[in-house]
C-alpha cells in the first residue's frame, strides 16, 4: 500500500525523477513490463535487507549494468547519472523513511533503541549499491538532519507529476485493475506521503481522510500481528527463493 508513495518520495528529487522517466532501460519500464519491474524492485529490497554479501554483490552487478545506461542527455532538463552516490543516498533514505512510516501507521512509534537499531540496519539500502557506509548518517538523529536539508531538493514538475499520478492509480496494470483499485491506491498513497510531498503532487487531504487512513492502517496492523510470521513473510521468502534459483541457473537477476 505504501509502495507508490515511496516511489513519489524518491522521484521528487528532479535528478532521480528524470532519470526514471527518461530511462532508456527497456526492461525497467514499469508501464511496459509491470510484473518484471515490480519483481526486480521488491527483490532488491529483500536482498538489501536480508541477503548475504554474495547475494547483494550479484544483485549490485545486475543493477549496475542497468544503471550504466541511465545518464542525462543533451535535451534533459536536469543533469543526472544513476551512479551518483548522492542520488543513491537520497533513494536509500526514502526507502528507510518509508519503512518507518509503515511501521508507525500499523504498530505505532518505535522506541529510541528500536529506532536506532533498525536505522543502522537500513544502511544496506544504500551500501548494496554505490553508497559508501561512511555516507550513511552516523545515527538516527544525524539522519533527521540530513533529511531536513535534503528536502530542499524536493521539486515535482508537471512531467514527473503526471507520471507519478498514473503510477499511484496503478495505470501500469490492465485497465480493469486500475478501474477497480486506482482510487483506493491513490488514497493510501496520499495518506503515506508527508505533507511536503503531498503538496508537490497537488493532492488534497482532509482531517476526515486522515481519520479514515489511521483507522484502516491500525486495523491492518492488528490483523497482521495475529498472522503467523512464516505466512506474513511469505512474499519475502518466495522472492529470495526466486533470486537463489536465478543465481543457480545463471538467469539474469535484473
Amino acid at each position: 500500500l505504501a509502495g507508490a508513495a515511496n516511489v513519489i518520495m524518491q522521484l521528487s528529487h528532479p535528478a532521480v525523477g528524470y532519470g526514471v522517466v527518461e530511462s532508456r532501460v527497456e526492461s525497467g519500464q514499469i508501464f511496459r513490463h509491470p510484473i518484471k519491474r515490480t519483481r526486480t524492485t521488491l527483490t532488491y529490497l529483500v536482498v538489501a535487507a536480508r541477503g548475504t554479501e554474495e547475494e547483494q554483490a550479484q544483485v549490485r552487478k545486475g543493477v549496475n549494468r542497468a544503471h550504466a545506461k541511465v545518464q542525462s542527455g543533451p535535451d534533459s532538463p536536469v543533469r543526472y547519472n544513476a551512479f551518483d552516490p548522492e542520488l543513491q543516498l537520497w533513494v536509500a533514505a526514502c526507502i528507510y523513511r518509508g519503512f518507518e512510516d509503515v511501521h508507525r501507521s500499523m504498530h505505532g512509534e518505535l522506541t529510541a533503541t528500536e529506532s536506532e537499531y533498525f536505522y543502522q540496519q537500513g544502511a544496506t539500502f544504500g551500501t548494496t549499491l554505490q553508497v559508501p557506509k561512511e555516507m550513511w548518517p552516523d545515527n538516527r538523529a544525524a539522519f533527521d538532519e540530513y533529511w531536513e536539508k535534503a528536502l530542499a531538493n524536493v521539486s515535482i514538475d508537471d512531467t514527473i507529476r503526471e507520471y507519478l499520478v498514473s503510477l499511484a492509480k496503478v495505470e501500469f496494470m490492465p485497465a480493469v485493475v486500475s478501474r477497480l483499485f486506482g482510487r483506493l491506491n491513490l488514497f493510501f498513497t496520499t495518506g503515506f506521503l508527508p505533507p511536503l510531498f503531498r503538496d508537490q503532487m497537488h493532492l488534497t487531504w482532509t482531517p476526515k481522510d486522515q481519520r479514515r487512513f489511521d483507522r484502516t492502517m491500525s486495523t491492518i496492523g492488528a490483523v497482521s500481528r495475529r498472522i503467523p510470521v512464516t505466512i506474513r513473510e511469505l512474499p519475502y521468502i518466495l522472492l529470495m527463493r526466486d533470486l537463489r534459483r536465478r543465481m543457480r541457473t545463471g538467469k539474469p537477476l535484473v
